[in-house]
């Protein structure tokens, strides 16, 4: 039995990469939420942009894990 491991680690390395920048995706979609959250507190404006910022940051999270699941499924 021959394992490749050159192909491992390339594996493993995309992986790790996409795995951080999911949850950093996610994690600056709650940060905006937030600071969203805080400006309709303070009275400044709406916070459009943030919760615009949010959609965006949500979107990417899902984009990727649904791309992720076609991969596995297909």
């Amino acid at each position: 039995m021959h394992v490749n491991w050159s192909a491992l680690a390339d594996t493993a390395g995309v992986s790790f990469v996409v795995t951080v920048a999911v949850v950093t995706a996610f994690a600056l979609g709650v940060l905006a939420l937030g600071r969203r959250e805080t400006a309709v507190e303070a009275g400044n404006g709406g916070g459009g942009a943030a919760l615009a910022g949010a959609g965006v940051c949500f979107a990417a999270c899902a984009a990727a894990v649904g791309y992720g699941l076609t991969l596995i499924a297909g």
